[in-house]
């Protein structure tokens, strides 16, 4: 994995790009904390993590955790949400969705960064908004 993440250039990656690696990457955190809080079967688990990783609920937990981002990051997160989108799902309006865009923009960013130690931060910040 790490021969593909070095051939990534964090300066001319697409926004798109980062909110579709963190959607993956955020994905997996909160499948695993599911996991190993509740012994159930994988629809039910799928079910609770709908509230962390729809777009309604990462555009709520942005609204909870901006004040800890830091100036790169909220300049990371605002290039994501500024980002031209050209479908949005049709269970959230457009705002959520280009808020949980930035979310996603900004996970991505900080995995392919290897900034694992803020990553873990944010994402258990996450897991408190609910």
């Amino acid at each position: 994995m790490e021969e593909y993440i070095k051939n990534i250039d964090l300066q001319n990656i697409s926004m798109q790009t980062l909110a579709f690696i963190g959607d993956a990457v955020y994905n997996v955190y909160i499948r695993t904390y599911l996991a190993s809080q509740k012994n159930l079967k994988t629809g039910a688990l799928h079910k609770d993590s709908i509230k962390y990783v729809s777009a309604k609920g990462q555009s709520y937990i942005v609204d909870r955790i901006l004040d800890e981002l830091t100036d790169e990051e909220i300049n990371i997160y605002k290039r994501g949400r500024n980002t031209n989108i050209h479908t949005v799902s049709k269970n959230v309006d457009v705002i959520e969705y280009k808020k949980s865009t930035g979310f996603e923009t900004l996970i991505g960013y900080l995995y392919l960064k290897h900034n694992n130690e803020r990553l873990d931060f944010l994402i258990e910040k996450c897991i408190e908004c609910f």
